[in-house]
């Protein structure tokens, strides 16, 4: 069987590109999206009864998806690229239907130019994602206390980031000039090490992503037997 479902909205995100976006929600609580509501969907009585939610469940398309054929066995990033795992064992986009969920806070609605716009922040979505639907988040039925998967633990020990004093002013010019704690931001983002894990460590590697209306540009150097991300430039931001 099937189904053809409408878009609600569209995300309006902080990550405008794939590489780089947090491999989960909640990861990197600055990162921050609006989801443009699309008529017939642009109603605010939608929202009423929102005023004590905290968190809702995104669902989504995972639209920037290339891969058409579906296949029953993925390799999950996090595990080095090299070990397979049934998809349905996996957050793994390609998928029999490309959807996502997401758990994110909820920051409330807000209205501009005839347009309603809902505020989230921690989230891993991309620019222009269709969103299906959003739901609250229900603490005592969605929290499992005792859930466990063991392919799926938490991540590594968080790596060092380093953002050089030439490159911290630019960060705090950009927070006095759009309120956005950008270096708060980056480092919640390239501490969680957005280098695919199957990867040698390359010192002389510059990494970039795009970030807000920024360039976002770092290397790795090794810090004792650890390795340490460096920022190296912010294209596009204004010299403070």
């Amino acid at each position: 069987m099937d189904f053809n479902f409408p878009a609600i909205g569209l995300v309006h995100s902080c990550f405008k590109e794939k590489f780089g976006i947090p491999r989960q929600p909640g990861l990197a609580p600055l990162a921050c999206a609006e989801i443009e509501l699309l008529p017939p969907y642009n109603d605010p009585a939608a929202f009423e009864g929102m005023e004590g939610c905290t968190h809702v469940w995104i669902q989504f398309v995972f639209h920037a998806n290339k891969r058409e054929e579906w296949k029953a066995k993925v390799k999950p990033p996090r595990l080095g690229g090299n070990k397979t795992l049934g998809v349905f064992a996996t957050r793994s986009p390609t998928r029999p239907a490309p959807i996502g969920l997401s758990v994110v806070r909820y920051r409330g609605v807000s209205e501009r130019k005839g347009k309603l716009f809902v505020q989230i922040s921690g989230v891993d979505l991309l620019e222009g994602t269709p969103v299906l639907d959003i739901k609250p988040y229900v603490p005592y039925v969605d929290c499992v206390l005792e859930a466990e998967n063991s392919f799926a633990d938490a991540p590594p020990e968080l790596i060092a980031v380093d953002i050089p004093a030439t490159l911290m002013a630019v960060c705090v010019e950009y927070w006095q000039r759009t309120g956005t704690d950008l270096a708060g931001l980056i480092t919640q983002i390239l501490q969680q090490d957005p280098r695919p894990q199957y990867q040698q460590l390359d010192t002389e590697r510059i990494y970039g992503m795009r970030l807000l209306d920024l360039d976002v540009r770092w290397r790795y150097r090794q810090n004792g037997a650890d390795p340490a991300i460096i920022l190296v430039d912010l294209q596009g931001a204004q010299p403070a």
